[in-house]
């Protein structure tokens, strides 16, 4: 098994100001996890610089980094259309993903004993992706989505195989009120033991949001019971916007 071809961090992406690991180290891990098991997200402001934004968004014509294109509209998504990265990644790309997983993987392993889920996740993201691999998850998730005026994406999860990372994280790439208007990100919880709710989460150019993939914990008397969580965006008033979306896992 070659885990040389899940290294991550190659085929350079050039952006000014560096990779933000730095943001990501110096990031209140505690509180993160507090807002995941409150409200099923956690926002990180500007983790990535406006050029960085500028740059990964003007990727989206560059055929060449990408191993399929979908048109939510065909599918009956919404309307608007993504691209998934083909290994190997940018390495922009590719280095948030390495850096954030080993932040995000202690909190997911609570999250799953707390739900009495039997997989715990390895403390590096190379180590998680040899387990993909050999579960035939092979084809690498993290994509770039555009939205232009009338677009939107419904509510849904992104799961990809027997093997699920609990969270995910996507980037805002564009400044909503200057680059476009509407198109907010929406967050809906299914509580079995109680109503619903929503939220729409709030971002600005270069600030990540972590999400809760399908299911978070909640106290209930008798230990945790899960909620089921699903994400979409609302639709596009005018403008374009682009995101960055970082999953964990692989897909078969």
């Amino acid at each position: 098994m070659n885990s040389r071809l899940f290294q991550d961090a190659q085929a350079p992406l050039p952006a000014q100001g560096g990779h933000p690991q730095s943001r990501i180290a110096a990031a209140d891990w505690r509180a993160v996890e507090d807002g995941l098991g409150r409200d099923g997200f956690a926002v990180l402001p500007a983790l990535l610089t406006p050029a960085q934004c500028g740059e990964l968004a003007a990727g989206f014509f560059d055929e060449s980094r990408f191993r399929s294109r979908i048109v939510m509209e065909r599918y009956a998504f919404g309307r608007g259309e993504y691209k998934y990265f083909s290994y190997p990644l940018p390495d922009l790309v590719g280095s948030l993903r390495q850096a954030l997983y080993p932040r995000l993987a202690p909190i997911a392993n609570r999250w799953h004993a707390a739900m009495k889920m039997a997989e715990r996740f390895p403390a590096t993201h190379e180590e998680f992706l040899t387990i993909c691999q050999a579960a035939g998850q092979r084809r690498p998730t993290p994509l770039l989505l555009r939205y232009q005026a009338g677009d939107y994406c419904c509510l849904h999860q992104d799961l990809y195989g027997d093997h699920v990372f609990p969270f995910q994280v996507i980037f805002l790439l564009n400044e909503p009120g200057r680059d476009f208007a509407g198109g907010e990100l929406l967050l809906a919880e299914s509580n079995p033991k109680g109503p619903g709710r929503a939220d729409v989460v709030p971002l600005g150019q270069g600030d990540a949001v972590v999400l809760a993939v399908n299911h978070r914990p909640i106290r209930s008397a008798r230990g945790y019971y899960r909620a089921s969580l699903r994400h979409g965006v609302s639709r596009l008033r005018h403008g374009q916007r682009h995101t960055l979306g970082i999953i964990f896992h692989d897909a078969r």
